[in-house]
């Protein structure tokens, strides 16, 4: 089949969709491990404490013994007292149960609770961090040890590839040479520890950054967000003048919404809005793609401008550009659209021989995503309906659009490629039963 009159002024191939870039694959063992870590059981006093200090909770006990505080914990995992040490008088312990032992950690106050180098506004939120690190560490050890063999640093924009072609693109200007130079002129990356809201990603190995604060750290020029252990090897080429260069792309589905205050990530409107506008009868929409280089110029602009990015016909002509776009903001997000959470729920569901038990199934799960996460599907199937209602002009029904956005929208927690081919057909069908009837799911 040709193509279409539009792809050859601007470069579009009329490649499959698995020919495309394909991003950096954001690891979800860790994720999952901490979603598993114990929570927190407080053991209340029954009784009120005398002298109990004002910044201690029902959860002080008072002075007593190491056996004491065993014995009130009942073997519960998770469960934690606070106590005063017997043999010194004023310092506090945490007696916290974990992999079946009581362990003991000198507790200290100054305005903010800690036993290390972190510090919590409250001893909730310590004992959480600690639980989550303590299970994690205590799990996947070798695991962690082995993060950094396998960076993708220099796949998302901040290592010297993206430099080069930054420089290629200045270099058409007439400022060539002072531009050039700036771009080039090596910088020491300057790191600062971090405190992620919500959950964050490392740029470097592509892990999950756990923990409820100081996750790791942010390089003060470019944004670059790491794991403390990973910075050590980020080489020192960072951008100042591509600051803060993942704002949008990468960037957690909820987290991103939060902070813009909007229902939806900005991009998916503007892309949706440009594509309705001008692309619905484009043949082979969203199965055509457009030139790699192009689609990471849109992600810069987003990255870079936000809502200002301008994505019009007047320097994106091609419409398979901003369908690239879109598909690989998607493909971008840490936690997929469809959430690891709900993943095997949705294939359970798919699994379904009887159509209406299937659809009251799926309804089911959908209703189980994070706000966000709903929204943007939500407004995703009432556009690719859209684009089916002119399957006459560009060729693409809900089965060829569940083909193109199955793997796109949802990704096993499991990091096997004999699962991710087995659940394809399931992928699939659910995407083709979202856009049929979403009328009826959403």
């Amino acid at each position: 089949m040709a193509a279409s009159s539009n792809s050859s002024l601007s470069g579009s191939s009329v490649s499959s969709d698995a020919e495309e870039y394909q991003p950096p694959i954001w690891k979800s063992y860790l994720y999952q491990l901490q979603q598993e870590a114990p929570r927190p059981k407080r053991i209340i006093c029954p009784g009120e404490v005398e002298n109990r200090p004002k910044y201690y909770g029902r959860e002080f006990h008072g002075i007593i013994s190491r056996e004491q505080a065993d014995e009130l914990l009942g073997g519960v995992e998770g469960a934690y007292i606070l106590r005063e040490s017997q043999r010194q008088p004023g310092c506090y312990t945490l007696a916290l149960r974990f992999g079946n032992q009581t362990l003991n950690y000198r507790l200290f106050y100054d305005g903010k609770h800690f036993v290390g180098e972190k510090r919590f506004e409250s001893i909730h939120d310590l004992v959480t961090d600690g639980l989550i690190t303590l299970y994690i560490e205590t799990k996947a050890s070798e695991y962690i040890s082995k993060m950094t063999t396998n960076p993708i640093y220099e796949h998302i924009g901040y290592a010297t590839l993206l430099r080069e072609k930054v420089s290629r693109r200045l270099s058409r200007s007439k400022n060539e040479s002072r531009k050039t130079s700036v771009t080039n002129e090596e910088h020491t990356t300057v790191e600062k520890v971090h405190t992620f809201r919500g959950p964050h990603w490392c740029e470097y190995c592509a892990n999950f950054m756990w923990g409820l604060i100081a996750q790791g750290v942010r390089c003060s020029d470019c944004g670059l967000n790491v794991h403390k252990q990973c910075s050590k090897h980020v080489p020192n080429d960072c951008q100042p003048d591509l600051k803060r260069i993942k704002k949008v792309y990468c960037c957690d589905l909820t987290t991103l919404v939060k902070a813009h205050n909007t229902q939806r990530p900005m991009v998916v409107d503007i892309c949706i809005r440009e594509i309705e506008a001008r692309g619905l009868k484009s043949e082979g929409l969203y199965r055509v793609s457009g030139f790699t280089e192009h689609i990471e110029d849109v992600k810069m602009a987003f990255d870079r401008d936000g809502e200002k990015a301008d994505i019009s016909a007047n320097i994106y002509p091609d419409i398979n550009i901003i369908t690239g776009a879109l598909k690989l903001y998607f493909r971008d997000l840490p936690i997929p659209v469809i959430t690891y959470d709900t993943y095997p729920k949705f294939i359970e569901a798919a699994k379904i021989s009887n159509a209406d038990e299937r659809l009251e199934a799926v309804h089911d799960v959908l209703m189980l995503l994070p706000p966000a996460h709903y929204e943007t599907l939500r407004y995703l199937m009432i556009h690719l309906k859209k684009v089916t209602m002119n399957e006459k002009d560009n060729f693409m029904n809900a089965e060829n659009l569940g083909i193109v956005f199955g793997p796109t929208l949802m990704r096993s927690p499991e990091d096997s490629t004999l699962t991710t081919l087995h659940d394809m057909r399931y992928q699939k069908l659910i995407v083709q039963i979202l856009i049929e009837n979403e009328d009826v799911l959403f």
